[in-house]
């Protein structure tokens, strides 16, 4: 079941609380607003990985790329989840299969860590929070993972 704590993702996973923290990205390596533009301002290693990829390639749907960060002696990892297309236009942008294929990736691959994570999709991409919750919580079911909803 997935943990709820309060703050700012960024600057809790700087202060050491977390191995790895994820975030929803669209394939057009923009990183241009949201959460996705604080990471690319504060951590340009996400950004050159998210950019390593093709741009608009809707292929990278449930994929992600990763970047390692150190900072101060604290290390962690970013994972751009690909689970948008693009970013123009209303309504929801959000692919449910692709945030659920995502996380799987990333229970997979940073098992036994501690994984912080946004709302993913459910802001600015216009997915509800309630149907991803529920695919993170069963992908990642077992795992130490902690959704940081946003007060600054």
């Amino acid at each position: 079941m997935v943990k709820v704590v309060h703050g700012d993702l960024l600057a809790r996973a700087l202060a050491g609380e977390f191995d790895v923290i994820v975030h929803g990205c669209n394939c057009q390596c923009a990183m241009g607003a949201g959460i996705a533009k604080s990471i690319r301002d504060q951590f340009p290693e996400a950004y050159a990985a998210d950019r390593a990829t093709p741009k608009g390639d809707a292929t990278k749907l449930g994929t992600v790329s990763t970047a390692e960060v150190l900072r101060d002696g604290v290390r962690f990892t970013v994972v751009n989840a690909y689970t948008q297309v693009h970013w123009r236009g209303r309504g929801r942008k959000v692919d449910y299969d692709a945030v659920r294929a995502a996380m799987a990736a990333v229970g997979r691959r940073f098992t036994g860590q501690r994984i912080g994570y946004p709302r993913i999709g459910a802001g600015l991409a216009g997915g509800d929070w309630t149907v991803i919750a529920g695919l993170i919580d069963e992908v990642l079911a077992g795992e130490d993972h902690t959704l940081v909803e946003f007060s600054g």
